[in-house]
C-alpha cells in the first residue's frame, strides 16, 4: 500500500510541475516523460498484484517513446523557427 501511495504521489507531483511550468515547452515535455513513468509503475505494479501477462507494458512502453520523440521533435522544430522554447513569445498570426 506504501508504494502505491509513494506512485501516486509521483503522479500528482508531475501534474502539479505540468501545470505550474506551462510557459516552457522543454519542462512541459520533461515532466509529461515523469507522468508517463509513474502511469507505467503504477500499471506495471497492478498486473504484478494481479498475476497477469507483462506483454500490454511493452506495447505501454512503445507508445510513451513515440510520444517522447514526437515531443522532442516539436521542440527542435519550434527552437529552430522562433529560437526560444518560450510559449508565451509565440504568435499564431506569422
Amino acid at each position: 500500500m506504501l508504494m502505491f501511495m509513494f506512485m501516486l504521489l509521483m503522479f500528482i507531483s508531475g501534474l502539479s510541475v505540468f501545470i505550474m511550468k506551462r510557459d516552457h515547452l522543454l519542462l512541459m515535455l520533461l515532466s509529461l516523460e515523469f507522468i508517463v513513468i509513474s502511469l507505467y509503475l503504477i500499471f506495471v505494479f497492478h498486473l504484478k498484484m494481479m498475476n497477469y501477462e507483462f506483454f500490454f507494458s511493452m506495447i505501454f512502453l512503445t507508445m510513451s517513446v513515440c510520444e517522447g520523440v514526437l515531443g522532442l521533435s516539436i521542440l527542435v522544430s519550434i527552437i529552430r523557427i522562433h529560437g526560444n522554447d518560450n510559449i508565451l513569445t509565440f504568435s499564431s498570426l506569422w
